[in-house]
């Protein structure tokens, strides 16, 4: 029956779908093919699209931000060569340069910092089978390496022993942004007294009102309340949590639906299925 009412409803509302709504469709079955694809593809091939698709946003976020901080990069002009600089002072300068480059330089950096981060995260994914904080602190010390090398923001004469402190510092960043998405991200506990409800709002495009539904202590166990025999209190009490006219209706006419084909296949079965069959070929109308 679940078969039947969603090949209906597509029937009638698929028609009324908006040109963004369709794009938006679109996208998302193109994302799923993309990700299906790479994910039957080796290791190395796998790690290379990554790294170059992420590179590649890298880039277009550090050009972004490059043209916003072009004019400042002017204010740190690089001293010449013989200067008498101390190292210290030298090392603060081409930090200052690198945080300060123009769009094309800041477009590498950027480029350089999540690429080898995506990389990394997808060879260790890869690898141990999923993806926890371990890993993403070592992808975030990875790219914390690479960029203090090729933006030059270590600088001084201890080139490496800056890098490894650029990427230890990425990296607990990382580790606590990882701690705090993962806190405020696990996903709600369903609540087992709407299951019905909730499979009836989805399936009518109104998953908006299970609040609604929830605020009035609607649950399954009144579902069947909500027929014809009780127009007036059922539309009374769909109207007391603030559910509109024409959500009502449907609400109630799918409800009234459900009752009578019900109440028709238990009594006629094989007729219906017959009927059913008839006017939705490839639907499996027994279940």
């Amino acid at each position: 029956m679940a078969d039947i009412t969603k090949k209906l409803n597509m029937m009638i509302m698929g028609e009324s779908q908006n040109p963004i709504t369709q794009l938006q469709t679109k996208y998302k079955e193109l994302e799923s093919g993309f990700k299906s694809w790479l994910a039957q593809q080796s290791l190395p091939v796998e790690a290379a699209v990554v790294t170059f698709t992420s590179a590649a946003q890298g880039a277009a976020i550090g050009g972004f931000m490059g043209t916003l901080t072009n004019d400042a990069s002017s204010a740190f002009p690089t001293p010449p060569p013989n200067a008498p600089l101390n190292p210290q002072a030298m090392a603060s300068i081409q930090q200052a340069q690198a945080l300060a480059g123009g769009p094309l330089i800041q477009a590498r950096n950027f480029a350089v910092m999540t690429g080898v981060n995506a990389g990394i995260t997808c060879v260790l994914k890869r690898v141990r089978g999923k993806e926890d904080v371990q890993s993403s602190m070592a992808a975030a010390f990875g790219s914390g390496v690479m960029f203090s090398l090729v933006s030059g923001m270590g600088g001084g004469p201890n080139q490496a022993g800056s890098a490894v402190t650029s990427g230890l510092f990425f990296a607990l960043i990382q580790g606590g942004l990882f701690k705090v998405g993962e806190k405020f991200s696990k996903p709600p506990v369903e609540d087992v007294l709407y299951n019905k409800t909730r499979s009836m709002l989805s399936s009518l495009g109104l998953q908006n009102y299970e609040k609604n539904f929830k605020k009035g202590l609607l649950t399954d166990n009144t579902l069947p309340l909500l027929n014809d025999r009780q127009a007036v209190s059922s539309n009374s009490a769909l109207r007391d949590v603030r559910i509109p006219p024409g959500p009502r209706l449907l609400i109630l006419d799918r409800i009234q639906r459900s009752d009578t084909w019900t109440l028709i296949s238990k009594k006629h079965e094989e007729p219906f299925v017959e009927v059913m069959e008839f006017y939705l070929p490839g639907v499996d109308c027994t279940e």
